[in-house]
């Protein structure tokens, strides 16, 4: 079992940047993938960005692609999601989520997912 807690969300005008944060806990001696994912509302969860178990590679969603930079710090077991340019279209709950395993950075589907956190709003205001 791995517990994910997501951190950081909060209100920002375009073109702001915020760093959000997703701490793991439980059996984080585990291999794993991670993933960043949000959900405007009425919309689908869609994928945002991953990063692999060793953090040697990362994988972007078109809509973020050199605004956001996912990283990850093993050592604190925690994942960051760094936003800059920040748009209103940007608004969403976004969740972290983990993939047991030595996979890459290529999952992008949210059935692809183990364990997911709870959610950190995210509003950007225009």
């Amino acid at each position: 079992q791995v517990q994910l807690v997501e951190s950081g969300g909060e209100l920002v005008q375009a073109g702001g940047s915020l760093r959000l944060s997703c701490a793991a806990s439980g059996r984080t001696d585990l291999y794993y993938t991670m993933g960043w994912f949000r959900q405007a509302p009425g919309k689908a969860r869609e994928f945002v960005a991953a990063i692999s178990w060793n953090g040697g590679s990362t994988n972007y969603a078109d809509s973020v692609k050199g605004r956001f930079t996912i990283s990850r710090d093993n050592a604190k077991n925690t994942v960051y999601l760094q936003m800059n340019s920040l748009k209103p279209e940007d608004t969403a709950v976004y969740y972290c989520a983990t993939k047991i395993g030595r996979y890459g950075s290529s999952l992008n589907r949210v059935l692809e997912y183990d364990y997911w956190g709870q959610g950190t709003q995210v509003t950007v205001s225009s």
